[in-house]
């Protein structure tokens, strides 16, 4: 078999075809729709996000001060104490029950920890070009109408407080354009054999030959049929897909996300404060408002301080880049209780916390050191 049999029909290296340009459409493209003059985006490829309107700025209710009731600290009794520790010990295969059954009591000593929480739900509007394949599809374009302004377009709000992402395509601002990738095309020159539709043999280095012998690879050609075009030396676009024009419109994106900031008062050393993550309190305090208001007259002062710096952090921060829906201010009793025990004549002692009754103990008596 000789070279031009084995290689077949490959492309005829077409100077028509043109090179693979960018995939996105260059600067100057598409005109500019009134409105959206931000949609480029950033350097860094993010998109910009499109301050609310002026009337759109967060007002609050009432112009009130929060009174927040005193509770009482709960207790966690003996039996309790106990079980939870039975549990905690369960779950470590290095420790054994039997000191958590033997054990002796010596003090319980509940605290007082509160948790402040605070959410602000948020909707943000950023835009970018898209584009499609145009397939005669209908085209939506500015001969039925202006594009309305990013914060017109009309969208379906999300329950309060869960974390959206919606796409939408604006009104009124789709237009056809040729292809910029194949220039009209459908399709491209392959970057890989350069339209020849042939590749040098990567078995013989492209010298036809092969421990002295003819490459069996490429019959001794020293070329080989492209893998990637097939031998065509072309490509179809995958922008237009072989269509040869695209549709584009202004794709708006908009953003639900509930901000959550959460405080405890670090003030016992000895229990780390991280634990309180992963824990429930009792919420005796809930307040929603589109603005709530700090808390004042709260017997713990942090608690109060706290409130008022991040409710004016929040406005500070969100307000200007996206809309403040709704905001919620929470204050939750954190179950907390140091529990004191002996074990063989040695004294001990661990945490008991959150509604849940988790356990955090820096030293237990396990059969490694008292048995």
């Amino acid at each position: 078999m000789d070279e031009r049999n084995y290689l077949g029909d490959l492309g005829d290296s077409d100077s028509n075809i043109p090179e693979e340009g960018p995939t996105a459409p260059p600067p100057g493209w598409l005109e500019d729709v009134t409105g959206y003059d931000q949609n480029h985006g950033d350097e860094d490829g993010t998109d910009k996000l499109y301050p609310p309107p002026p009337d759109y700025a967060p007002v609050s209710e009432n112009d009130r001060n929060l009174q927040v009731p005193t509770v009482s600290v709960p207790v966690v009794s003996e039996d309790v104490a106990r079980e939870a520790l039975m549990e905690f010990v369960e779950r470590k295969w290095t420790y054994r029950s039997k000191p958590a059954r033997d054990m002796t009591f010596t003090d319980l000593k509940p605290f007082t920890v509160y948790r402040y929480r605070l959410e602000t739900y948020t909707e943000s509007r950023s835009s970018t070009w898209e584009f499609e394949p145009y397939t005669n599809q209908f085209v939506d374009g500015p001969q039925y109408g202006a594009s309305p302004l990013p914060w017109d377009v009309p969208v379906e709000v999300p329950p309060m407080y869960t974390n959206v992402c919606l796409k939408v395509r604006v009104p009124h601002s789709s237009v056809v354009k040729v292809c910029h990738q194949c220039h009209g095309r459908g399709k491209v020159k392959c970057n890989h054999c350069r339209g020849k539709g042939e590749t040098r043999c990567m078995s013989c280095h492209g010298t036809g030959r092969k421990s002295k012998k003819r490459c069996s690879f490429c019959r001794g050609s020293g070329r080989r049929r492209c893998s990637y075009c097939s031998g065509k030396g072309h490509k179809t676009c995958k922008s237009c897909l072989g269509h040869r024009n695209l549709l584009h419109f202004i794709q708006l994106t908009v953003k639900w996300k509930n901000h959550v900031f959460e405080f405890v008062p670090d003030r016992i050393p000895e229990f780390p404060i991280k634990k309180f993550d992963k824990v429930s309190g009792d919420a005796f305090f809930v307040e929603e408002s589109i603005v709530v208001y700090p808390v004042m007259g709260f017997p713990d002062l942090d608690i109060c301080n706290m409130s008022q710096k991040m409710i004016e952090e929040h406005l500070g921060k969100f307000s200007t880049v996206s809309r403040i829906l709704h905001q919620c201010q929470s204050i939750e009793l954190v179950p907390l209780t140091r529990v004191f025990y002996t074990y063989k004549g040695k004294d001990f002692n661990y945490f008991v916390y959150g509604i849940e009754n988790k356990v955090y103990t820096p030293k237990y008596p396990s059969s490694c050191s008292i048995l």
